[in-house]
Formats: structure tokens, C-alpha cells, sequence
């Protein structure tokens, strides 16, 4: 069946995701590996993961001298991530907004911005569009996510739902479960999009990883990895 990326469906999403965890006995998830490579370069300033699910992105960044702002529609993710911020002993250094991103407005802008496998109830597309108006002049907006493309053979292919998604492995549903159409995008969309709107690309790429779910099973993914400064 096909669903809508709305604060019920990730509230849903990230509660069965902490009792599948706490059931095998795992702990949080680890960011990206694509997040420390693609920042490497960046002088640590003001950062905004905008869709921070439980926080591994946000909290790394905040462990590597960032000024983080961490948000997300989902209480129960948040709840998460001021925790795994607590354990880390980086609660200084990064705040949790709830926040619906498609209408919030932040009240400052950003010398980095990271989006991590975020599907909003948008366009994908206009949603990088939306969130990439908060970079600030010479920033970075860094997208991770799961590649949708037919022509890459992959298995996900449009209107599948990834096996994998959100800063962790959930178990979904069943084969059955897609996503709207308006959450697909692929590599080349993005860099388009972007390109066209003035944006400096830095890296465009696709990776091939496989991960363990809380179920204890091998994920394959396709990321996409977009890294644009602004101009």
C-alpha cells in the first residue's frame, strides 16, 4: 500500500524501530559513513540536520565542534537523540527542535546543513529546495539518501520503499509497502536541481552498502551522496 510521510507515520516508524532494538538487544545506530569524509574540509560552525531521526548525525557533529540544531517531526525520535546527545556528553553543543520541516522557518541560517535519508510529505526535490534557502552564503548543504533509479538496476527502482531507511534498518511491513511517488529522486535529479538554482556541486555519488537490521538481517543500499556549496 502506498502511505504519506507524516508526523503519524514516523512517530509510528521510529517507535516500532526502538522496540525491534531493545528486542535484539542492540543499541543506536552509528551516523553515515559518508558524514565524516564529506566534512573533512569544513571549518566546524553552525550546523542544522534537518530530519535528525535519533540523532547520530547531530551528535557526531556536535562531538566534532559543530553548533548543532537537530530537527525532526517525530517525539519519540527526539526522545531518542537528546538521550544518545546525554551519553556522549555533548548536550552544550546541540539542541532538539520538533518541527514539521516543510512549514518550519528556522530563525537563523546555517553554515551547514545535512539531510540524512529524510523523506518528507513533499517533493523530494522541492523539499532539498526548501531546506537548502537556510544555508548561509559559502555554506554546505550535504544530502545522503536512498537512491530510487530504474536504470540502476539495483532493486529499488520507483515506488519501492528501501529495506533500509531513516539512520537505521527498519524492518518494514511487507514487499508490498511503497512509498508516494513524489519521494523518488535520483542522483542526476538532484544535482540538476541544485545546479540550476546556482548551487556549486562538490560530490555526486552513488555507494552500494549493505547493513544488519534490528531483525538481524542483510540490508542492501544505494546511497546517494550530493555535497553543494552555496555561492
Amino acid at each position: 500500500m502506498t502511505h504519506d510521510f507524516d508526523k503519524a507515520y514516523w512517530e509510528q516508524k521510529h517507535q516500532d524501530e526502538s522496540h525491534a532494538s531493545e528486542s535484539a538487544g542492540t543499541g543506536e545506530t552509528p551516523p553515515h559513513p559518508y558524514l565524516a569524509a564529506e566534512t573533512a574540509g569544513l571549518t566546524p560552525g553552525t550546523a542544522l540536520d534537518a530530519g535528525c531521526g535519533t540523532g547520530a548525525e547531530a551528535v557526531w557533529l556536535a562531538a566534532n565542534g559543530w553548533q548543532v540544531t537537530g530537527a525532526d517531526i517525530s517525539d519519540t525520535a527526539l526522545a531518542r537523540a537528546a538521550a544518545r546527545a546525554d551519553a556522549a556528553g555533548v548536550t552544550d553543543t546541540v539542541r532538539w527542535v520538533l518541527a514539521d520541516l516543510t512549514a518550519w522557518e528556522p530563525e537563523r541560517t546555517f553554515e551547514l546543513i545535512t539531510s540524512s535519508y529524510t523523506h518528507p510529505n513533499i517533493p523530494q526535490l522541492d523539499f532539498y529546495e526548501h531546506i537548502a534557502r537556510w544555508v548561509a552564503p559559502g555554506g554546505t548543504l550535504l544530502i545522503i539518501g536512498h537512491l530510487h533509479d530504474d536504470a540502476a538496476g539495483h532493486g529499488h527502482g520507483h515506488g519501492t520503499e528501501p529495506a533500509g531507511h531513516e539512520h537505521g534498518v527498519h524492518e518494514h511491513g511487507g514487499h508490498d509497502e511503497n512509498p508516494p511517488a513524489k519521494a523518488t529522486v535520483t542522483l542526476a535529479d538532484i544535482r540538476e536541481r541544485l545546479a540550476s538554482a546556482g548551487w556549486v556541486i562538490e560530490t555526486a555519488e552513488e555507494h552500494d552498502r549493505t547493513l544488519t537490521s534490528p531483525g538481524g538481517r542483510a540490508v542492501s543500499l544505494r546511497d546517494v551522496v550530493v555535497r553543494a556549496r552555496r555561492g
